[in-house]
């Protein structure tokens, strides 16, 4: 199974304005992001608002993007259901779509216990014969991946990574402590990574990569190269706007950003809404200002 390492985006799903799936913008974002050095891509993530798509418009990203990628990195896709039976037949869809592996989603529809939480898994692990990031986010999903629950999934070979994103900057340490490296941990929040690289994650599945490809890379690099002192003085700049990846609305606001910085379209589909007033302020004031600081760092 593959051993993932590196910066991997959570790639948007860029629109048109009246809510189509424009191919030609995300070919070109995504081509930029492997231009500027990402070490794997992710779309339909939560963040490429995998939910609101069809499974005909799911399939049409995920085979642009492997067309796009051409090689160059591994493509995996988000798999977010709220059935099991959906989920399995998915993973094995998505596989023949293109995708390589598969960052997957608790249950949409209801909050698994740890039982429950580790059978979703292994019975999606062994439909969709593809390496698996578990994505961890109980504080959107309501479910936690436990120490417990990896515990039981030790045995199942296509689980080979965690996107970390408790928020609890322990829980890197306790994953190693408790499993050596059987499982690589990837950071799951933007505004962690620094600390998260001080405490040995082999990735980072970022959002606010999509607008800052370069500087993330850049960031992640230094920091693996224990560089600290270089690596906080980017970090200083981006964290304002790295906080935008962990709001409810880090959709609107990681496209937002990236319009600002190289003009991709913003456009998202209903029922997420253009922001407007002072919250669409806020957000320009906030990219704004890394904008014109990287200039001045570089």
């Amino acid at each position: 199974m593959s051993v993932w390492t590196g910066v991997f985006p959570a790639v948007t799903t860029k629109m048109t304005q009246d809510g189509k799936i424009d191919g030609q913008a995300m070919a070109a974002s995504i081509d930029r992001l492997v231009d500027n050095g990402v070490s794997g891509v992710i779309v339909l993530p939560m963040l490429g608002e995998n939910s609101s798509l069809s499974l005909a418009e799911r399939e049409s990203v995920i085979r642009l993007a492997k067309e796009t990628v051409g090689g160059r990195v591994p493509v995996l896709s988000g798999l977010a259901e709220i059935t099991l039976e959906n989920a399995k037949a998915n993973a094995a869809a998505y596989r023949s779509y293109g995708a390589e592996g598969l960052m997957v989603f608790p249950s949409l529809g209801y909050m698994t216990d740890p039982r429950e939480t580790a059978h979703w898994y292994r019975e999606i692990a062994g439909a969709g014969q593809l390496p698996i990031m578990i994505y961890n986010n109980p504080i959107a999903y309501k479910v936690d991946v436990t120490a417990e629950i990896l515990n039981d999934l030790v045995d199942v070979p296509e689980i080979v990574c965690i996107k970390e994103e408790t928020g609890d900057i322990r829980r890197v340490t306790d994953t190693y402590i408790e499993f050596g490296d059987r499982f690589s941990v990837f950071c799951g929040v933007d505004d962690l990574i620094v600390e998260s690289s001080a405490l040995g994650v082999t990735g980072w599945v970022s959002g606010m990569t999509n607008a800052w490809p370069a500087e993330c890379v850049k960031l992640f690099n230094l920091c693996a190269a224990q560089r600290y002192d270089e690596a906080r003085k980017l970090y200083h700049v981006l964290t304002p706007s790295f906080h935008l990846d962990t709001h409810v609305k880090l959709v609107q606001y990681i496209k937002l950003a990236e319009h600002l910085v190289y003009g991709a379209p913003e456009w998202t589909r209903a029922p997420r809404l253009p922001l407007v007033d002072e919250e669409r302020a806020h957000v320009v004031d906030t990219v704004q200002r890394a904008i014109d600081e990287l200039k001045r760092l570089s």
